[in-house]
């Protein structure tokens, strides 16, 4: 355990960037090899309109990290603030799976269940879920402005906490990985998929969240455990061969496959799909 909290608590920059590069080139091979969907699109070009929000997430999140996340860890250690700081001293396997637990359960489980109950936030979150190909370059397709208020989330959830720097980053890069696994177009067996899916979130399990109407979208928020979705009820299930990918309220190619068009997405009219949870059209 002390190698790993050494490990990521100084962790390179370098290694992040290959957790994160080196993700999207593992899964992108197994998508070949088994995909649940055999690809009808521009691979290609799919991947690079995706790679360009990671881009704009990976600026975002560096930006802000140096300038909030040591003096937030830090604060939070000096002042014995947070959970696990109010925690008694305990096993450090479990205070690093408590941690994660946590960690994802504030400043992921609540903040993606959040995007889709406040209009505004909403309207930044629906570039991701309009993505009608969904494979492992979906998971970082982000607006700018949603990569902006997510990291304010994570940062909340370090305060929260009191996570220390190197479960911090132990958990960015766990949340990485995980999220890449559930996006990734692969097919796994479906018994494993069902056992995997008692732990942490699946492909089959997550793919239903990328299903194009109400009310699968607003199912299966979870992002690296599966539990959060059975606890608060948020947890659904759908056959692979019933998925559609997309939302039902873009379904320009205009409007899901052009990087102009999704970026002016938010500052359009509100366009209330059918049982749509917000009222108006501001």
């Amino acid at each position: 355990m002390d190698k790993i909290i050494a490990y990521f608590d100084t962790i390179p920059s370098s290694h992040r960037s290959l957790i994160l590069f080196g993700g999207i080139g593992f899964f992108w091979l197994i998508e070949y090899a088994i995909p649940l969907f055999r690809a009808g699109y521009p691979k290609i070009k799919h991947a690079g309109i995706n790679i360009f929000f990671t881009l704009t997430t990976i600026v975002v999140n560096f930006v802000l990290a140096m300038l909030l996340l040591n003096q937030t860890t830090s604060w939070t250690a000096a002042n014995h603030f947070g959970v696990l700081n109010w925690l008694p001293q305990m096993n450090p396997w479990l205070y690093m799976i408590i941690g994660l637990l946590l960690m994802d359960l504030i400043g992921a489980y609540f903040i993606h269940w959040l995007e889709h109950r406040v209009k505004w936030m909403w309207r930044f979150h629906l570039v991701h879920h309009t993505d009608t190909h969904v494979d492992v370059t979906t998971a970082n397709r982000h607006h700018p402005g949603e990569s902006l208020f997510r990291f304010v989330f994570t940062m909340l959830a370090v305060f929260i906490t009191g996570a220390p720097l190197w479960l911090f980053m132990l958990y960015q890069s766990v949340s990485v990985v995980v999220s890449q696994f559930g996006h990734a177009n692969i097919q796994l067996p479906s018994w494993l998929d069902r056992i995997l899916s008692w732990v942490i979130v699946t492909p089959n399990m997550h793919h239903v969240h990328h299903h194009y109407v109400l009310p699968y979208s607003d199912t299966n928020y979870g992002n690296i455990f599966a539990i959060w979705d059975r606890i608060f009820g948020t947890y659904d299930a759908l056959t692979p061969d019933k998925l559609t990918y997309g939302l039902d309220t873009h379904p320009a190619e205009s409007e899901h496959s052009n990087i102009g068009g999704m970026l002016k997405a938010p500052f359009s009219a509100y366009r209330p799909p059918v049982g749509a949870k917000f009222s108006g059209n501001q």
